[in-house]
């Protein structure tokens, strides 16, 4: 017969309970959450589960009124034993909650300390901590009495959330509140709180507090002080720490995992090592599969692929198996090291073990081969044991994975190679494989097709396309179109129109974009006949040609000179029933500007307002930017006019074509007029505005005017460019003002910007002609000077 008082039951962390027969104690051991059965003795079991299941059903049927008259009758009947029941069987933290708050308002119940428990069970295993901590909150203030063993689980369900604090807080007022009495075993659940967060000053502050109330120092005080300073990084008193629990016997897998992971995070392997070593030795403790699994993961992220292989062979020798994770971190460490026979001494493990490696297994040790024969060695035997989907479904998967390293051409070759193998045709394949397996190869040569056009590589692409239709797989218009795309902007025409035939051949309409993409290409090249050819097929297709192409053809007709034969493409475009956008008349306005042909620009502008078109600002800008470098300046402003009667507003751009032009016919007083009429109407003038006035007012020789809008200028935020000040430094000296002209040719060159040689030569002859040299005392000098001055004292 045992004798144990139930103090000292609580304090070992048992349970006892009395028997209605007889007044012996049965000894049981306390689970992690105290179970149902020590209360399972009554005499109303079938009532109890009644009221459980009744619980139960409402809890979980929403919706439901807390007020109704059956939970008013059932929360009469509350006992913890049934509130504990019934928590436990609610597969919602929320609905636990709700059920557990709803309860703490019952008349005549209140929650225990293993009701506490089993709701703070439920928000750890959810990881809710801020719930969780209001739940402690509650806890002490509800005044329940706890049992050490009940104390220590609900402290270590605070700890698994991170709630150190808060579990300090509650143990030092519970002990205060004298809610429960605290022994030995309720600070050492306290350490372990402590130890996961590496507080090493509270650690040792608790540890001295339980030798001051005489708790033994034993292994499961040791064992968190150990993690602790371990995490602390405090490897000199883990190490004693570790001593102390070897000299003791207490030193088990889970004491010895704890130093040696500790050990290898820190980037010791050679020591963690040494220690497992040890300890095999000397003590016959193995490390258990998690530590090592964890150990080899380590070791490997420290780039000791070495000691992690070392690990490995233990792993095996005790008995484990290991999973994929680990040969997938092994081969990685090996394959960095380009120890490619050790990665494939340990695939070929995995497969031994019946472990299928998956693709990024396989990619990593291709990447490590060089020679395209071991690559499709290593695949071969790769998938040696699979099905032909399976096998087609491991092979879409590498070359995924390749293209996705950045090796699109390895991608390449294994597709080229495996062509002519069964796997990649789908002749051979049974009509139950067929479907999928024509679609994993479809997609297999759709990714390699597509990321070899995007790096440019057309005629490794256009070898995939060719193979991917002798395998019989069928090409969708979407692939035509990638590639048709890629050819045209790589200028391969005659592909595009063969791939234009074969889609057609295949009963693939082509789309809008299909012919767009080839008279892109027609139009860089300015084909004419060309893209009036396609143009007109699609025509029959009911598609639009893109605005940007026949734009691109347009443009560069003008660009050679050929303006007649772009406006003449136009005209064709309209008959074929596509009215050009006006983009495409404005470029062809300005190919006759700017070809001299000025007369024939403003008759095809005149026209195509007389046809009811409204050309914008830009169509407008184009003549009025002509008109004013032809010096006809009435008929210029006639246009800007028609700008406003057209509803329009005149842009910064017109302004400064007609001030630019008005300086240029000597007319400064007009420049100057235009100038401020830009600034009523709500234009800000630019760089550009300033610089044509002031080279217009140096060329009439106004140079104190130039000079002062400059100044206006500069005032206003506006930084002259390199071509602004070449202008006034020009226009100085034409004025016969060299002297000037020097002081912004130092303030340009102090700006990093270097003049022309000719803006030299201007300076030159001009301090040459002024042969008894200029007053440096004339206002002019003065008003520059002083600005500078006043510029640089700002800067600093």
């Amino acid at each position: 017969m045992l004798f144990i008082t139930r103090v000292q039951a609580e304090i070992h962390g048992v349970v006892l309970h009395l028997s209605k027969s007889s007044s012996q104690y049965f000894i049981r051991r306390k689970g992690i959450i105290p179970s149902l059965e020590r209360r399972r003795f009554c005499s109303d079991n079938d009532s109890t589960r009644t009221v459980e299941a009744s619980l139960i059903s409402i809890f979980t049927k929403r919706p439901f009124s807390p007020e109704s008259p059956v939970l008013q009758e059932l929360s009469l009947r509350l006992t913890p034993q049934v509130v504990e029941t019934v928590l436990k069987s609610l597969n919602s933290w929320r609905l636990a909650l709700s059920f557990f708050d709803w309860a703490s308002k019952g008349k005549h119940y209140s929650h225990n300390c293993y009701v506490y428990n089993a709701m703070a069970a439920i928000l750890s295993n959810s990881r809710q901590k801020e719930p969780l901590r209001l739940l402690s909150e509650q806890a002490l203030v509800s005044g329940c009495n706890w049992m050490p063993g009940a104390f220590g689980y609900f402290l270590r369900c605070l700890g698994s959330q991170g709630l150190l604090e808060e579990a300090n807080s509650l143990f030092d007022q519970v002990r205060i509140l004298g809610l429960c009495s605290l022994n030995g075993y309720s600070y050492n659940c306290l350490l372990e709180v402590i130890a996961k967060r590496g507080d090493v000053a509270l650690l040792e502050y608790r540890l001295n507090e339980m030798k001051l109330f005489g708790w033994p120092i034993d292994k499961h005080a040791l064992t968190p002080a150990l993690q602790c300073y371990c995490n602390a990084g405090m490897f000199d008193k883990a190490f004693t720490i570790f001593n102390e629990l070897s000299e003791k016997g207490w030193v088990d897998q889970h004491v010895l995992g704890i130093a040696v992971i500790s050990y290898s995070k820190s980037g010791e392997v050679n020591k963690a090592f040494e220690l497992i070593e040890w300890a095999e030795k000397f003590l016959n403790i193995r490390l258990n599969e998690k530590t090592l699994c964890i150990l080899i993961h380590g070791f490997s992220r420290e780039s000791r692929a070495d000691k992690a292989l070392d690990l490995y062979y233990k792993m095996r020798r005790f008995g484990f198996i290991p999973d994929i994770s680990v040969y997938d971190v092994l081969i990685r460490g090996f394959c960095k090291r380009n120890e490619t026979e050790t990665a494939v001494d340990l695939l070929g493990h995995m497969k031994e073990s019946g472990i299928s490696p998956d693709s990024k297994i396989i990619v990593e040790i291709l990447l490590t081969i060089h020679d395209d024969g071991e690559m499709i060695q290593l695949l071969e035997d790769s998938w040696k044991d699979l099905n032909t989907e399976k096998k087609m479904l491991l092979f879409r998967s590498v070359v995924e994975d390749l293209i996705n390293a950045g090796y699109v051409v390895k991608a390449h070759h294994l597709l080229m190679f495996f062509s002519q193998n069964d796997l990649i045709k789908i002749g051979g394949a049974n009509s139950t494989t067929h479907s999928s397996i024509e679609k994993l190869g479809t997609a297999c040569f759709e990714t390699a097709i597509d990321s070899l056009c995007k790096d440019n590589k057309l005629d490794m692409a256009l070898d995939l396309f060719r193979v991917m239709n002798q395998c019989g797989y069928k090409c969708s218009v979407s692939l035509f179109n990638d590639v048709i795309n890629c050819l045209s902007k790589g200028d391969r025409l005659i592909v595009c129109f063969d791939l234009l035939t074969q889609m057609k051949q295949a009963n693939l309409q082509p789309t809008h974009f299909t012919f767009n993409c080839i008279l892109g290409c027609l139009c860089r090249r300015a084909d004419v006949a060309g893209s009036l050819a396609v143009i007109r097929e699609m025509r029959c297709h009911g598609f639009e040609p893109w605005i940007k192409n026949y734009v691109t053809l347009v443009k560069q007709l003008c660009r050679e000179g050929k303006t007649t034969e772009a406006l003449n493409f136009l005209s064709d475009m309209s008959g074929e029933g596509f009215l050009p956008d006006m983009i495409a008349y404005s470029a062809v306005i300005d190919g006759f500007v700017s070809n001299d042909e000025l007369d024939h620009g403003l008759k095809l502008f005149r026209r195509i307002r007389e046809q009811g078109r409204h050309p914008d600002v830009v169509t407008y800008n184009t003549i009025i930017k002509g008109l004013c470098m032809r010096k006809r300046m009435a008929e210029a402003e006639d246009v800007v006019n028609d700008i406003l009667d057209g509803g329009l507003v005149p842009s910064v751009v017109t302004y400064n074509s007609v001030i630019d032009g008005w300086g240029k016919v000597g007319d400064t007083d007009e420049a100057i007029k235009w100038f401020f009429r830009m600034v009523e109407d709500g234009q800000q003038p630019n760089v550009i505005t300033y610089s044509s006035l002031v080279n217009g007012l140096c060329n009439a020789g106004k140079a104190d005017e130039a000079v002062g809008f400059w100044i206006e200028m500069e005032d206003k935020g506006i930084d002259p460019n390199r071509v602004a000040y070449m202008g006034i430094i020009n226009g100085l000296c034409k004025c016969g003002r060299p002297d000037v002209g020097m002081i912004y040719l130092q303030e340009m060159e102090g700006k990093g910007m270097l003049a022309d040689a000719y803006i030299h030569t201007a300076l030159s002859d001009a301090l040459d002609e002024c042969h008894d040299g200029s007053d440096p005392n004339t206002p002019l000098i003065d008003q520059v000077l002083d600005r500078r001055r006043l510029i640089t004292d700002y800067t600093i």
